[in-house]
């Protein structure tokens, strides 16, 4: 199994899961036992400052708070990056990586706070991926703290090409349409 690590998963045209439904996941951890990642593209209504004052020290003010996944939603995981990632323990890829609560490193630049996680248990995303219902893309900086969340699906499925140009356009509940 090749571990998936860093890259994101972009929901495919046939996951219908309200959870995952035209999300963009960044991948934490993926090993044999299972995955672990947070979904960047769902801002809540509501800021860091507002839901977590003692968080609200580790980014802009103002910042929101980002819907990670269905799972824990009450449990802050926080994504950075770090002007040296040679100092991060928790790396995903590149300078972005998890900041430890109470953590605050040298040369942290961004952060961004997200409540709760998405999970998969062993071979469960393997058999979601034989599916087709998540396509994989590398995971850059900008997408990990883009200022417009909410077209981070679309742009992303753009940028991967004319293949992907119908889906990026397909509206959330096709019905609609």
């Amino acid at each position: 199994m090749e571990s998936l690590k860093g890259r994101l998963l972009i929901s495919g045209a046939g996951l219908f899961d309200p959870n995952f439904r035209h999300t963009v996941v960044l991948l934490a951890e993926h090993e044999e036992g299972g995955a672990f990642g947070v979904v960047l593209n769902r801002p809540l209504g509501i800021t860091v400052a507002d839901a977590a004052p003692e968080l609200s020290e580790v980014v802009t003010p103002g910042e929101r708070l980002f819907a990670g996944g269905p799972v824990e939603p009450g449990r802050a995981i926080i994504v950075a990056e770090f002007e040296h990632p040679e100092l991060v323990t928790h790396p995903v890829v590149g300078s972005i990586g998890l900041l430890g609560a109470g953590e605050t490193p040298p040369g942290l630049m961004r952060a961004r706070v997200f409540a709760g996680h998405s999970g998969w248990g062993s071979s469960q995303l393997e058999a979601e991926l034989k599916a087709e219902a998540w396509i994989v893309e590398e995971a850059r900086p900008d997408d990990v703290f883009s200022p417009e969340p909410t077209r981070l699906w679309s742009s992303v499925l753009r940028r991967k090409g004319d293949a992907y140009t119908m889906l990026s356009m397909m509206p959330f509940d096709p019905t609609t349409n």
